[in-house]
């Protein structure tokens, strides 16, 4: 899945847990991304409420996030990314807003664009990424 690290642990859900969890992966390592962009530094408490999770839910996907190599942390700081981290976001976004873009394209309102291309954004392949590229640019 677009290179992200391999942490899942089979469970019987097959591709769809997978699919699950690169996408949880890929709304936290965004989120700290935007936070740090904030000009905050991204702190557990902050990502829990922004997420509207418990901080020991974040802690756990901190953790995880770590041991792949997107985050890093450091005593009585916030959470950083690591230059894969930033690639992880960089990327999720413009997927993210290619897919908004689409949308719009095709007379989606702003609103319903935005949530909409924030659950179609994790599963989007490359080839259909470049098609809505293409059609967004090709004469009507």
């Amino acid at each position: 899945m677009r290179g992200l690290p391999a942490f899942i642990i089979s469970n019987g859900s097959g591709q769809l847990g997978y699919a699950r969890r690169g996408a949880l992966v890929e709304d936290y390592v965004e989120l700290i991304a935007d936070l740090i962009e904030d000009g905050n530094e991204a702190r557990q408490v902050d990502i829990a409420a922004r997420l509207g999770v418990a901080q020991p839910t974040v802690a756990k996907m901190l953790t995880r996030l770590c041991a792949d190599g997107l985050v890093s942390r450091k005593p009585y700081r916030g959470v950083f990314l690591t230059d894969a981290g930033r690639k992880v976001a960089e990327e999720s976004r413009i997927r993210h807003q290619t897919v908004e873009a689409f949308l719009r394209s095709l007379g989606v309102s702003a609103e319903t664009a935005r949530i909409d291309a924030e659950g179609i954004e994790h599963h989007v392949s490359a080839e259909t990424l470049e098609a809505f590229r293409k059609a967004m640019i090709a004469p009507r």
